[in-house]
């Protein structure tokens, strides 16, 4: 079984602490904080406080969401990145999230590609100094500025693969966007979520569809999951669901306990002896 982590999108009516309490339970090793939950971000507390939590509740974090847009106008994002990017180091957090804009029509391949060689190689410098990875996740939706893992991997090649970049590896976006291939070397992180509803098409797939992960997910989940097993990914695979079904179960602890269950039952034939 993968490491599990927690992302706060699952639960975003929990305060912080409740969010690591969850964690602690469910046997996560880790948690993922949001600056975009309409709340105070680490509760309105101070990043030295998180840090000290997290240690006392055994729990890493994941990493700190999110530098939104990262890959539009951004000279003119720096500063808000570089402060994300101090509190994410302030809180211990081992990434900083960089989500790419989704817009009102299709963006060529190639301008994908230039668009990200260009905010990545503005934020090496700053991610470097900070001791920062950041964790760029391709949005499989059909106007995504940066749709394919593939173009990541290209431009992370042609920059020599610096260490402070990795991939987030979504079940969701991955089946989105219809891409084949795995990335376990440059994958640093897996966000998990199902789809369950048997309506939509996958070009009608919203993040309203996504649930826990169960028998009836449509994603291949475990598939995925086993993918990156084989191709040697021992990272941390994280439930991301955005279904407002999930955000308002009364006992979500229990839920992502059958979750994680049902996920391991699954795995259990291929993941023994896995790290």
């Amino acid at each position: 079984m993968l490491p599990i982590g927690l992302n706060h999108m699952t639960v975003p009516h929990a305060s912080t602490r409740q969010l690591f309490d969850i964690a602690a339970q469910l046997g996560c090793v880790g948690v993922e904080l949001r600056n975009d939950l309409g709340t105070p971000l680490f509760d309105g507390g101070h990043p030295d406080q998180i840090k000290a939590l997290a240690a006392q509740k055994n729990q890493r974090v994941l990493a700190l969401a999110e530098v939104k847009d990262f890959n539009q106008n951004t000279v003119s994002k720096l500063g808000v990145a570089e402060a994300l990017i101090e509190q994410a180091r302030s809180c211990g957090a081992e990434g900083v999230a960089l989500i790419p804009a989704v817009s009102d029509h299709v963006t060529q391949r190639a301008d994908q590609r230039d668009a990200l060689g260009q905010a990545l190689r503005s934020l090496q410098p700053i991610l470097e100094n900070a001791g920062m990875i950041g964790l760029i996740e391709p949005l499989g939706f059909l106007h995504s500025t940066l749709r394919f893992k593939e173009d990541v991997a290209f431009v992370l090649d042609d920059m020599a693969r610096p260490a402070c970049f990795g991939i987030v590896h979504d079940t969701f976006h991955h089946h989105l966007a219809g891409e084949a291939a795995i990335y376990a070397d440059l994958t640093a992180i897996v966000h998990i979520s199902g789809v369950t509803d048997p309506a939509p098409s996958v070009d009608q797939m919203t993040d309203n569809h996504r649930v826990l992960v169960n028998a009836e997910d449509r994603l291949e989940n475990i598939d995925q999951l086993r993918r990156l097993n084989a191709a040697g990914y021992r990272g941390p695979a994280s439930f991301e669901a955005f279904a407002p079904a999930i955000h308002d179960m009364k006992d979500p602890t229990t839920a992502l306990a059958g979750s994680i269950a049902f996920i391991a039952s699954q795995l259990a034939d291929v993941t023994a002896g896995a790290t």
